[in-house]
């Protein structure tokens, strides 16, 4: 194929990734005019049609698959050596791709965030929120972020908080005019807040502890969302019973704003980790950011022995135990 196309199969591979040319002239700094010019001339070259277009989706037709098949390694090796050459001449650039669900932000991906903007200017991080599992390599994502539990054996993990419990709470407005559960089958006549996933759209059954074994609690009630953030906003407005993680809701339980409820089923998650393909772990923007969240990780856990000990030396009574995430 001519030399000159190889320009234009990025273009290609932007337009599959972002599923429109609209989407894809924005990620490039490109005029939709000009991603579509792209695409028509890769088009013309091959004598056939890489993308069905309709009024509202674009697609990868059998040829265009079995393009971006075939060429798409070695797209990524090319990017990844500019990067790296960038790189040796300086700071680590560019724009890393991540895909994570909403409650990622407020648990870790914040404070990493403001780290990365003072350290690596240079480097534009691209959160797609995602309730789902997505299939981050086959997406055209660099990493992803979720719980321990949801990442495949194939890929590189690295922790981004300790462990952490999956908590029931409800706002004392709630609990005023519904009553409190007082075991795991009062939840039944309850109005629980549901969770559904977003890509396999089933309903989340809430993991819970009961005589030491581990259950799946079928709920119900007039309420479901697809994200853990959306229950958090129903559930401080006494709309129902939600089961989220402890960190989340620390500071509405403090300040009384939510009531943890059936404290002894609470189960414990492993915590939420980034997790990348091997070859990805070479990229030098994908390092900064590796290097930043162990950064703000061992800040994090220094600052909370400081306030444990602070605690203790009051003599305000024993303080709560602190979690100690390890760091791959």
């Amino acid at each position: 194929m001519e030399r000159d196309l190889v320009g234009h199969l990025f273009v290609v591979a932007a337009v599959a990734r972002r599923k429109g040319f609209a989407a894809a002239a924005g990620e490039l700094g490109m005029s939709p005019s000009a991603v579509s010019h792209a695409v028509r001339l890769v088009e013309e070259r091959l004598g056939q049609a890489i993308f069905a277009r309709t009024t509202r989706s674009v697609a990868l037709t059998e040829a265009g698959e079995a393009l971006l098949a075939g060429v798409s390694p070695a797209l990524a090796d090319i990017a990844d050596e500019i990067e790296r050459l960038r790189a040796a001449k300086g700071r680590p650039g560019g724009v890393l791709r991540l895909n994570a669900p909403r409650l990622a932000l407020p648990l870790a991906l914040t404070r990493i965030l403001k780290e990365m903007v003072d350290r690596h200017p240079d480097v534009t991080v691209d959160i797609t929120v995602d309730e789902g599992l997505a299939d981050i390599v086959d997406e055209g994502f660099d990493a992803g972020v979720r719980l321990g539990e949801m990442i495949a054996r194939d890929m590189v993990a690295v922790r981004l908080t300790p462990p952490f419990k999956a908590i029931l709470v409800a706002s004392p407005h709630y609990l005023a005019s519904r009553g409190r559960p007082e075991m795991i089958a009062d939840l039944a006549a309850h109005h629980c807040i549901g969770f559904r996933g977003s890509r396999s759209r089933a309903l989340y059954r809430w993991e819970l502890s009961e005589n030491g074994k581990d259950v799946a609690v079928e709920t119900r009630g007039p309420l479901v969302v697809s994200d853990a953030m959306s229950a958090l906003d129903l559930a401080r407005e006494g709309l129902g019973i939600a089961y989220l993680f402890e960190p989340l809701v620390r500071a509405d339980i403090a300040e009384g704003r939510l009531v943890q409820l059936l404290s002894h089923t609470a189960i414990e998650e492993p915590g939420l980790f980034l997790y990348f393909p091997k070859r990805a772990s070479l990229s030098p923007k994908l390092r900064a950011f590796i290097d930043t969240a162990r950064r703000v990780q061992r800040q994090a856990t220094e600052e909370a022995a400081s306030v444990h000990q602070a605690r203790s030396s009051r003599g305000g009574g024993r303080a709560a135990p602190i979690e100690k995430g390890k760091t791959q």
